[in-house]
C-alpha cells in the first residue's frame, strides 16, 4: 500500500520558493502572443477608464438636476414640475442633462465592447499557451530517465498535466487582466477623488490603508496553505490512480476497509489544508465589504458636514454621490486583488511543480556511435546502406582523426566488474562479470531481488553503470547513442502494456515501418496468429485500456510478436512466458527458438524448464553470480541450481 501523506498540517506546509521567478517564467510563455496581449491591455485600460469617467459624470449630472429643481415651491406636482422645466432657463439645462445621459450611455457601451473583446482574446491566449505548455511538458517527460517514473506515482505526474496547469490557465485568463484592471481603476479613482474633493480623498486613503493591512495579514496566512493544497491534490490523485489500478488485488485480499481508511486519512489531509487555504480566501471578501461599508457611512457623514458648511450645499450633492459610487468602485478592485492573490499563490504552487518536472535533467546521452544499415561484401568490407538490409553495423567516428570505421553488429555482450545500486550506499550488483557470445542464450535465475532484472536494465542503459564496464561488440555502451543501442535490442517484459489501437498497430509498435505481412508473420512466430483470427475483427480488432478484452496470456503473446517484428540482433525476455499456460508455452517455444536463432538472448525465468537449453545459466544471489554453467553442468555441481531444479529449494 502507498505511504500515507507525510505532511498534512498547514503549519508544516511549504511556501512558494520563488514567487517572482515562477511568475516571470510563466509570463515568458505569453511572448508569442505579444500582439494579442497588447490589445488585451489596451482593452483593460479603456474598460477601466470608462468605469471611472462614467462615475465622474454623475457629479455634474446630479448637480444639474439639483439646479433645475424649483426652489420656490417644493410641493409642485410632477406635471407642474415638468411644465416649469420647459420654460426659459430650465429647457436649456434639460438639453444639457440629456447630453450627459447619452454620454454616460456611450461610455459604458464602449466599456462593454472592450471587455467582451478582452475576454475573447484572453480565452484564445490562455488555451493556446496551456496547450503549448502541456506539449512541452509531455515532450520533456519522454526524455526523462526511467528513475523518475520509478520514484514518482503515475497520479502525481498526471496532476502536473491537469490540476497544476489548470490553475496556471486561470492565472492567465482571469488573474492578470483583473489585477491590471483593478490597479488602473484604483489609480484612476484616486486621481478623480482628489480632483473632486481632497478632504474626502484623504478619508479614502485611510480606507485603502486599512484594506491593504487586511490583505497582507490574511494573504500571508493563506499563501502557504495553497501550496500545501496543490501538493495534497497530487498525492490524492496518486493514491486514487494506484488503488483503481490495483482494485482486483484490494478485493482479492479483502483490503477494502483498510483502503478506505487510508484514503480517508489522505483525503482528510487535503481537506485540512484546503479548508484553511479557502477559508482565509473566503473570509477576505466579507471583511472587505464591512470595511467599505464603514467608510461608505463615513464619507456620507463627512460629505454632509462639508456640504452644510459650504456656500452652496446643493452644488456638493453630486460630489458626495460620486464619492459614494467611487467607494464601490475602489472596494471591488481591492477585493478582486485580494482574491487574485490567492489565485496567484495557487498558480505559483502549480507552476513550481510543473517547472520542477521541466527542470528535471533529461536522460543524458554522451554516445556518438550510431547504428546503421550495413552492406557487407564478400571480402567482409562494411559500408553504410540507405535501405534496410537486415544486417547492422556500428558507425564509429573518431574525433581525433575524423575517420569513420564500421563494426558489424554481432551481439557480443560482456559485463566487466560491474557494480551498481539504484540508491547510494545500497548496492544491487556486486562486481558482476559475464559474457554472451553472438547467438548465445544466457539465462538468469535466482530469488526475487537477486539482481536479474537490473542486469537487463543496464544493458538497455535505463541506468548507467558507475563502476565497471559493459561492452557491446567490443564498444563501451556509454559510447553508443541510447536510441541506437535500444534499437538493436527488443524486450519482452513480465508486465506487458498494450496501447489504444488495433492489434496490428500494437504489433507494429516494435517497428513502425513494418508491413502488415511482416506483422502477421511475427504473430505467427509467436503463435499469436491463431487467437487473433478468432477476435471479432481479427488483426483490426480495437484494443482499449491496456487490452482489457484479452487474457493476460494473449496480451503477452502480442508483446512477444511486437519484439519479433522488430527483428533485433539481441533479445531480452524478462519473464516473457510467466503468464502463458504450459501448453501455450510449449507451442511458442518452437517459434521462440526460431526467433532466437542467431541472436544473443538474455532470459529471466522462474520456470527453470524454459532455460534448460540455454548456453549458460547464471545463478544470482544478493547481487552476485554464485554459479554459472550449462544445465547439465549445474545439475552435476549439485549446488543452488540443483536445489532449485529438483524442488529442494523454491524461488521466491
Amino acid at each position: 500500500m502507498p505511504r500515507p501523506m507525510g505532511r498534512d498540517k498547514a503549519a508544516g506546509a511549504p511556501r512558494p520558493k520563488n514567487v517572482k521567478g515562477t511568475i516571470g517564467r510563466l509570463l515568458k510563455y505569453l511572448k508569442p502572443h505579444t500582439g494579442k496581449m497588447i490589445v488585451v491591455f489596451f482593452c483593460v485600460l479603456v474598460t477601466s477608464f470608462t468605469n471611472i469617467i462614467g462615475t465622474a459624470i454623475l457629479a455634474p449630472l446630479l448637480n444639474g438636476l439639483a439646479a433645475v429643481t424649483p426652489k420656490h415651491d417644493l410641493k409642485l406636482t410632477g406635471i407642474e414640475w415638468l411644465d416649469n422645466l420647459a420654460f426659459g432657463d430650465a429647457a436649456s439645462k434639460i438639453e444639457y442633462l440629456t447630453i450627459l445621459v447619452c454620454v454616460i450611455a456611450a461610455v459604458y457601451a464602449v466599456g462593454v465592447l472592450t471587455n467582451y473583446l478582452c475576454n475573447r482574446l484572453l480565452v484564445s491566449v490562455s488555451t493556446t499557451t496551456m496547450t503549448a505548455m502541456r506539449n512541452e511538458l509531455f515532450a520533456h517527460m519522454q526524455k526523462l530517465p526511467i528513475k523518475v517514473f520509478d520514484t514518482t506515482t503515475h497520479g502525481e505526474l498526471m496532476t502536473r498535466f491537469t490540476n497544476d496547469i489548470d490553475v496556471m490557465n486561470e492565472f492567465i485568463a482571469r488573474c492578470i487582466p483583473q489585477i491590471v484592471s483593478s490597479v488602473l481603476t484604483i489609480l484612476g479613482v484616486f486621481i478623480m477623488m482628489f480632483v473632486l474633493s481632497w478632504q474626502l480623498a484623504l478619508v479614502m486613503v485611510a480606507m485603502l490603508a486599512c484594506m491593504l493591512i487586511v490583505v497582507k495579514i490574511i494573504g500571508g496566512k493563506s499563501q502557504k496553505n495553497f501550496v500545501a493544497q496543490q501538493e495534497a491534490v497530487g498525492k490524492l490523485n496518486g493514491y486514487i490512480e494506484e488503488l483503481i489500478e490495483g482494485q482486483k488485488v484490494v478485493k482479492a485480499f479483502n483490503h477494502e476497509e483498510i483502503a478506505v481508511a487510508e484514503f480517508d486519512k489522505i483525503n482528510s489531509g487535503w481537506q485540512n489544508v484546503s479548508a484553511k487555504a479557502n477559508g482565509y480566501a473566503n473570509v477576505m471578501g466579507p471583511i472587505m465589504n464591512n470595511v467599505s461599508h464603514l467608510f461608505y457611512a463615513a464619507i456620507a457623514i463627512i460629505g454632509a458636514f462639508i456640504a452644510i458648511s459650504s456656500a452652496e450645499p446643493l452644488g456638493f450633492v453630486g460630489v458626495i454621490a460620486a464619492f459614494l459610487m467611487y467607494i464601490r468602485n475602489i472596494s471591488n478592485p481591492i477585493q478582486q486583488i485580494a482574491q487574485q492573490i490567492n489565485l496567484i499563490f495557487m498558480a505559483v504552487a502549480g507552476g513550481e511543480r510543473v517547472f520542477k518536472l521541466l527542470d528535471t535533467p533529461q536522460e543524458t546521452d554522451d554516445g556518438y556511435v550510431t547504428l546503421v544499415n550495413a552492406a557487407i561484401d564478400e571480402q567482409g568490407n562494411i559500408s553504410e546502406s540507405s535501405v534496410r538490409t537486415g544486417r547492422w553495423a556500428w558507425k564509429h567516428p573518431h574525433t581525433e582523426t575524423g575517420e569513420i570505421t564500421y563494426t558489424e553488429l554481432k551481439g557480443d555482450v560482456r559485463f566487466e566488474d560491474v557494480t551498481f545500486g539504484y540508491e547510494e550506499n545500497k548496492t544491487v550488483l556486486h562486481d558482476v562479470s559475464l559474457f554472451a557470445k553472438p547467438g548465445q542464450k544466457i539465462a538468469f535465475v535466482g530469488s526475487t531481488g537477486a539482481g536479474k532484472t537490473t542486469i537487463t536494465n543496464l544493458i538497455n542503459r535505463f541506468y548507467d553503470v558507475p563502476d565497471g564496464k559493459i561492452r557491446y561488440d567490443g564498444i563501451n555502451i556509454n559510447k553508443i547513442k541510447k536510441a541506437d543501442l535500444r534499437r538493436s535490442l527488443a524486450m519482452v517484459l513480465q508486465d506487458t502494456h498494450l496501447f489504444t489501437g488495433t492489434v496490428l498497430d500494437n504489433i507494429r509498435y516494435g517497428r513502425l515501418d513494418a508491413t502488415d505481412e511482416e506483422c502477421i508473420a511475427a504473430a505467427k512466430s509467436a503463435n499469436a496468429h491463431q487467437f487473433i483470427k478468432h477476435l471479432p475483427e481479427g488483426y483490426n480488432t480495437m484494443l482499449t485500456r491496456d487490452g482489457e478484452n484479452l487474457s493476460q496470456g494473449q496480451r503477452q503473446l502480442l508483446a512477444i510478436a511486437r519484439a519479433a517484428v522488430a527483428d533485433p540482433p539481441v533479445l531480452i525476455l524478462d519473464e516473457a512466458t510467466s503468464s502463458i499456460d504450459t501448453r501455450t508455452e510449449w507451442l511458442i517455444e518452437k517459434g521462440m527458438d526460431a526467433l532466437m536463432q542467431g541472436r544473443t538472448t538474455f532470459v529471466i525465468a522462474h520456470r527453470l524448464s524454459t532455460v534448460r537449453n540455454s548456453n549458460a545459466i547464471m545463478v544470482l544471489e544478493h547481487g552476485e553470480i554464485i554459479e554459472r554453467g550449462s544445465h547439465d553442468d549445474l545439475l552435476a555441481l549439485k549446488g543452488k541450481y540443483y536445489q532449485l531444479y529438483t524442488g529442494m529449494f523454491e524461488l521466491s
